[in-house]
């Protein structure tokens, strides 16, 4: 279920760049009297071939190349600590302190192990974004370049 809403939340985000990205779209000059009719054909038929040549679609939804990191199950933290602790304290002969300690020390390596969750996350998520904008500008040059060879400015 978590990974789920995981991918749900990476194809919002490169939907988003997608959005962004048609924002760029070309523009196509018709060089030698096209009509609208022609230019249309041309430029399904140019879809189609740039589709092929790229092997990118942006008409689709974005899809990612590799699955998200996978999470392991979190380890110890604050009860397991303090659990530690209270026993290394108890020996010591004074199992609170232990414990705080070893519940301080547990709640540490619990975030610790947070925040590089989410570093390998986010670095997955720009690798996702980077491997999109690229796929979209090999694209748009494949696209550009038969409209041209079709007789079009595109810029």
């Amino acid at each position: 279920m978590r990974t789920i809403i995981q991918v749900a939340i990476f194809s919002l985000a490169i939907s988003l760049l997608a959005d962004s990205a048609l924002a760029d779209e070309l523009f196509i000059y018709p060089t030698k009297g096209q009509s609208q009719e022609q230019m249309e054909k041309d430029k399904y038929d140019c879809y189609q071939w740039a589709k092929k040549e790229s092997g990118f679609d942006p008409m689709a939804l974005p899809t990612a190349t590799e699955p998200p990191p996978q999470q392991a199950a979190p380890r110890g933290g604050l009860v397991r600590g303090a659990a530690r602790g209270a026993v290394v304290g108890g020996i010591a002969g004074d199992a609170g302190k232990g414990a705080a300690a070893g519940a301080a020390v547990g709640g540490m390596r619990r975030r610790s192990y947070h925040r590089e969750e989410a570093h390998k996350r986010e670095q997955w998520e720009q690798q996702q974004a980077a491997n999109y904008q690229n796929n979209r500008n090999l694209y748009n040059r494949a696209y550009g370049a038969c409209l041209e060879g079709k007789g079009y400015t595109v810029k």
